[in-house]
């Protein structure tokens, strides 16, 4: 188990440029299974989870070669389609969340296509019903291994249809998608999801000879085709990470410069921040964040009531992100409702921070109530455990905020998700160290 060991208390300054989005990535590369022509995508993050997704595709004989930093060609003309029902495959696809999104590119093109129930985080029920609900309404047959936690779809064909999704989940309309554009006829997706990962899938998918039409929206009209060919694809930065590099910045009163952030694909992202009182100012395509030497207040409602900031389907904020504003919160003056809606125990690592000095109550597995510090006391250095990605960061977060040293093991979480971190944070300044 790795760990991290941080000198807190630091300001920190310079320029950071966000990697390659990990959620779009586990979309795209999941994509080169429905085609046999050569797929090069650019911008991939090196992190375990994505690693892992690219040697879960080598082994499926998916060629793959890398061309340079972040850079790789795909080309799936011979895959082995015995590997899926392997004991390796079943051991391999269950330590990767992203691996369910092989199943729809599979039933598309090959008509079969099986997944052990996924890992990931830690965060509360991640149900995959949506995914196999699409799929069975396209015409596959479902079975479920209760023994070994194996699910698998079987179809002599795919047939358009119409779906009203029961919710929009992105990697269960990523997954419909791409088993629908091979299906023979027209499937109507309504209540999909269309935050801008799932639209550049789609646009990429498009170029490679799909008909998806109302990319951006929540209702996906997709013209069955018989193959599609190869294509080029860049992907965007990722907007977790320059939210990550907003909150370090506001809690370490640092001046950053956060450079190719693709202002227009961030959404609610900046105007949550700006709801806590940070400061932003858009430099080109670059968000600049000054010194907050005075700290930060905390906007209430225009009636005097104590804000609320909660998750919601895209265009709404971002689930991942709440971890990191409510570690931001605790240094601002005011107070604040952390409302988590989408997973039930992704609060819980609010124990770590509360033992740093964080004024934080609990008011239930969904909400938490920040009381701010505003500066006029800092945190305490702790040794603490990452219990998943977006938890791990905010405690990384509060640790270099915090006067002292403190410790964080099962780094193993953070880096699934976040590229060469230490290397990154320590050319800005941070005193952190690999241990």
């Amino acid at each position: 188990m790795g760990t991290f060991r941080i000198e807190g208390g630091q300001q920190l300054s310079g320029e950071i440029t966000p990697q390659g989005a990990k959620n779009e990535a586990l979309q795209i590369l999941c994509a080169v299974l429905l085609s046999s022509e050569k797929i090069t995508i650019h911008n991939i993050p090196d992190i375990i989870d994505v690693n892992k997704l690219i040697a879960l595709l080598e082994d499926l004989g998916v060629k793959i070669q890398k061309r340079g930093k972040g850079s790789y060609t795909f080309k799936a003309d011979d895959i082995n389609l015995d590997y899926l029902q392997s004991d390796q495959f079943k051991q391999d696809g269950r330590g990767l969340r992203g691996s369910i999104m092989l199943v729809g590119p599979l039933l598309g093109r090959f008509g079969k296509g099986y997944i052990p129930k996924p890992g990931g985080d830690k965060i509360g029920r991640r149900r995959l019903d949506t995914h196999f609900e699409g799929f069975i309404k396209l015409g596959a047959k479902f079975r479920y291994n209760r023994e070994e936690y194996f699910y698998g779809v079987e179809a002599e064909k795919l047939t358009g249809t119409y779906m009203l999704l029961d919710e929009a989940s992105v990697t269960g309309t990523a997954n419909i998608v791409m088993a629908a554009v091979l299906a023979e006829g027209t499937t109507t997706i309504y209540n999909a999801a269309c935050e801008p990962y799932l639209q550049q899938l789609c646009k990429m998918l498009n170029r490679m000879g799909a008909k998806i039409s109302g990319v951006g929206s929540n209702l996906l009209i997709i013209e069955g085709v018989e193959s599609l060919g190869g294509t080029e694809h860049t992907m965007l930065p990722d907007m977790i990470e320059i939210g990550s590099w907003i909150g370090l910045a506001a809690m370490t009163r640092s001046e950053l410069t956060i450079k190719n952030v693709s202002w227009d694909d961030l959404g609610q992202i900046p105007n949550a921040f700006q709801k806590l009182g940070i400061k932003l100012e858009r430099k080109d395509d670059d968000i600049y964040i000054p010194k907050h030497e005075n700290g930060y207040e905390i906007q209430n409602y225009i009636d005097g009531s104590i804000l609320t900031i909660a998750d919601a389907p895209w265009p709404g904020l971002t689930p991942d992100l709440l971890s990191i504003l409510l570690v931001v919160a605790i240094q601002a003056k005011g107070e604040v409702v952390i409302h988590q809606k989408m997973f039930e125990s992704r609060l819980f690592f609010v124990d770590k921070l509360i033992d740093m000095g964080a004024k934080i109550i609990l008011c239930d597995p969904h909400r938490a109530t920040v009381i701010g510090h505003n500066f006029k006391s800092t945190l305490k250095s702790t040794t603490m455990v990452s219990p998943d990605i977006r938890a791990g960061i905010s405690l990384l977060i509060a640790a270099l905020s915090a006067k002292g040293t403190s410790t964080i093991h099962n780094i193993e979480q953070i880096d699934r998700g976040y590229e060469d971190i230490d290397t990154r944070l320590r050319a800005i300044g941070a005193n952190i160290v690999r241990v």
